[in-house]
């Protein structure tokens, strides 16, 4: 169970916290249960994580309590896990999200596109990308179910989120996912406060940004013990290089229903719409000719398909999960978390398509006989418009005997997935007919225009049983569990010439955990555990063909169906003390089918698509620690590191060409070589400052080695250093205002214009010869380009 020191006390089931302060009743202290430090997962799935309310000291939620500046909660977990609480979260920039939160953390190598956070980010841990990492929100897996991209940008806003806690490499054995192979990352909103009130805050800066957020807390509604908050959020900038910009629309609420003896019912609601000028990813190449200069045009003349409007993102959401716990006996409880997402798009993307003579599917057509055609060619928008619905539930029954828990869980999930591509005419002016797919180009037989048109169905069932077993005085912790999980997914594509037209996938993987803890002081714990995970292929794409205008053949072929499967090991040491707080692990993982994800544009088109590239095996192994100290004269020191040395296992499958100048297979030598976008050294270091009354503040620094972004280790991006600060000031009162502040957050302080993370892979950078002697074509990666200095400055109180 991982524990802080903020002034709060959980509820020892449902992982509400009851301020001390409102409470009418002590009550006394009930003995955790057996599972709560088990790396299985606890019998409920919020009681590992740190769970916080919105009155804390402050009326930001903060306490200034946590070592290292809220980066260094205490964790007992047998596995190697970090967290943020929020003392570090409110005091970063209003405008960031879960991943940005978690900088940081030891394995953590967070890459942005823009200072403020707010889109186009990524994560990877321990060479794992965000894909492999299992996104829990309040216990359900809010992240994309087929393509597993988190879109933590939609999920909630921080002045709400009241905690985030890392398991590097071991996600939870009853947790609801399916692809955490590189660890698991759970977040939780704040609790609402048992009194009346609510928080406001304004956010302005550079890049023209703005946020307004309010929140309103309803406290204790009379005697029904139910207690809430709403909150709604605008935020908008402009794109920090080229035109364009961001615009969203954020509501988030939260409310919780307790009674009896350690029963409640927490209601969870979050709704998101936004909007993005998506970014132009640079090849070496370009990043050397251009720089930041690589970017959508400006202004639109006939022909070109780089205008900025016509090249941009819309991502919507509306999730609503509903976690229950009930006592059923006095050693037996029941936990049901039902849960429902709706995701949809569109994405936008400009083209130019033959007028007359082009492709749909693999049938030639006529003249389309559309206006504004120039030289034979039609500008448009090609418009994919996404659509996602997921219901699920996930159960789970606990039994305590004495020192032993008997848990046994059952998830089922059904996801339909809708995606019809469309094309929609642009004007001389550069105007879109219709960006949202709402008017497509139509053959003179009626039929849409279409790249692919897919239809796509899943259903996971996941079964698990698992036993936890404390012996010696509760310093001792056995734990052992089995997971059986079941994957079933069926997609079609009604695109003229698509081959299958159907696609049926079924997984089915054993997935057994064990671990071990022992408490050798009440400061002191050692641990060690094995665990095992997989992830079913990734993407819509990696079971359909994709067509474009421009091709009379499919220009994405399927990718590789079989599934990941991971065998991972880590033995590890923590204190936690008075003063500081310390933890080290090291690391040990295998990993089979390796589908490593790149991004490929569609040939002659601004439109990316998801390409998973199975390149065999993989092993993992390294040490991670991190040390943070308590407020020592104000002052909280954080530091972490990460050693990671990760390796290919075998030789990479690649497309050639013979002496006869055909296409054939051939291997690149690449067993043995690092694996690409896995950092060997990654380091943090932090400061905070906080002295309870009146003045705070921040700084963080961040090292990220070198990567590389292609399997013959012949191109990578250099190492690059960014580091924040924060500067802020409490007012000492105010009439009717509960802490009013103001806050000054610099990004990226040094200015710092470098290539964050590679965006897609390549076999290689350079021409070569494969092993059969065949003909190897180069390659051109491309890269996510990081964001530059930005300052902020917020003003908020609670009331």
């Amino acid at each position: 169970m991982s524990e802080t020191a903020d002034a709060q006390t959980t509820h020892p089931s449902s992982g509400t916290p009851k301020d001390k302060s409102s409470s009418p009743v002590a009550r006394k202290p009930k003995r955790a249960r057996a599972t709560e430090s088990s790396v299985l997962g606890p019998a409920n799935p919020q009681a590992e994580e740190i769970s916080v309310s919105a009155a804390g000291r402050h009326s930001d939620g903060t306490t200034n309590t946590t070592p290292g500046g809220g980066l260094m909660p205490r964790q007992t977990a047998p596995r190697s896990q970090s967290g943020v609480t929020r003392d570090f979260i409110a005091k970063q920039a209003p405008s960031g999200n879960i991943s940005s939160m978690i900088a940081n953390l030891p394995g953590v190598v967070y890459a942005n596109q823009s200072p403020l956070g707010t889109a186009g980010d990524t994560i990877t841990m321990r060479g794992m990308n965000q894909s492999q990492i299992g996104y829990l929100f309040e216990g359900a897996p809010l992240a994309d179910p087929i393509n597993y991209e988190p879109y933590t940008s939609m999920l909630i806003d921080t002045e709400n989120l009241g905690s985030v806690t890392v398991s590097q490499g071991s996600p939870d054995l009853n947790a609801p996912l399916f692809n955490a192979v590189g660890g698991q990352i759970t977040a939780t909103a704040l609790n609402p406060s048992h009194k009346y009130g609510g928080y406001l805050s304004a956010m302005g800066g550079t890049h023209s940004a703005n946020k307004e957020f309010l929140r309103l807390d309803t406290g204790d509604i009379g005697q029904t013990g139910i207690r809430g908050y709403a909150s709604f959020s605008h935020l908008s900038n402009n794109n920090w290089r080229g035109p364009g910009g961001l615009k969203r629309f954020h509501v988030d609420s939260k409310f919780v229903k307790e009674w009896g003896d350690d029963n409640s019912i927490t209601a969870v609601f979050g709704f998101n719409r936004q909007e993005q000028t998506t970014w132009r990813e640079p090849t070496a190449a370009q990043w050397k000719q251009y720089g930041t200069s690589f970017n959508y045009d400006r202004h639109y003349y006939p022909g070109n398909a780089n205008y900025y409007k016509l090249n941009f993102g819309n991502l919507n959401s509306l999730d609503v999960v509903v976690p229950m716990h009930f006592t059923l006996a006095h050693n037996l409880t029941l936990n049901v978390t039902p849960y429902y997402v709706h995701q949809n798009g569109p994405s936008v993307g400009g083209e130019n398509i033959p007028a007359e003579g082009g492709y749909y599917g693999t049938q030639q057509y006529g003249n389309l006989n559309q206006p504004y055609a120039t030289n034979g060619q039609l500008t448009t928008v090609g418009v994919d418009p996404w659509n996602q619905k997921t219901g699920a539930v996930n159960t789970s029954l606990n039994w305590t005997a004495g020192n032993n828990t008997l848990s046994f869980g059952y998830w089922y999930s059904y996801t339909m997935h809708e995606e019809l591509s469309t094309f929609s005419p642009v004007d001389f002016s550069g105007k879109a007919a219709n960006s949202y797919g709402r008017y497509p180009i139509t053959l003179p037989n009626g039929s849409i225009l279409s790249g692919y048109n897919l239809n796509f169905v899943q259903q996971v069932n996941a079964l698990y049983l698992a036993d936890t077993l404390k012996l010696l005085d509760d310093k001792l912790t056995l734990s052992a569990g089995f997971r059986a999980v079941m994957v079933a997914r069926q997609g079609t594509n009604d695109v003229p010439g698509a081959d299958p037209y159907k696609v049926v996938g079924n997984y089915f993987e054993p997935l057994p955990q064990f671990a071990a803890s022992y408490q050798i002081t009440p400061h002191d714990q050692i641990y060690i555990n094995g665990t095992t995970s997989f992830r079913a292929p990734e993407s819509v794409e990696a079971y359909s063909q994709i067509f474009d205008p421009n091709s009379s053949h499919a220009v994405e072929q399927p990718g590789s169906l079989k599934s990941e499967y991971s065998i991972g090991e880590e033995i590890g040491y923590r204190h936690s003390g008075k003063l500081i707080n310390f933890s080290i692990s090291a690391f040990n993982m295998n990993l089979t089918n390796h589908q490593v994800t790149s991004s490929a544009y569609i040939p002659n088109t601004n439109m990316l698509i998801s390409e998973p590239i199975n390149v065999g095996g993989e092993t993992s192994r390294g040490v991670q620690a991190e040390l943070g100290l308590r407020p020592w004269h104000h002052f909280s020191p954080y530091v972490s590191a990460q050693y990671l040395h990760a390796t290919m296992d075998n030789n990479v499958p690649v497309s050639a060409t013979n002496a006869a100048g055909q296409s054939v297979i051939d291997y690149l030598p690449t067993a043995g070589r690092a694996m690409v976008a896995a950092p060997k050294v990654t380091a943090s270091v932090g400061l905070s400052y906080d002295d309870n009354k009146q003045f705070f503040g921040n700084f963080d620094l961040r090292y990220i080695g070198s990567q590389w972004s292609t399997f013959m280790n012949d191109q990578r991006i250099p190492y690059y250093i960014v580091s924040d600060i924060t500067l802020g000031y409490r007012f000492p009162h105010v009439p009717h205002l509960k802490g009013p502040k103001i806050q000054l957050n610099i990004i990226n302080l040094g200015n710092n214009l470098y290539r964050s993370a590679p965006g897609s892979f390549a076999s290689t950078a350079r021409a070569q010869t494969g092993i059969y002697g065949n003909s190897v074509k180069a390659g051109a990666p491309v890269y996510l380009t990081g964001g530059n200095f930005a300052a902020f400055v917020s003003l908020s109180t609670g009331f």
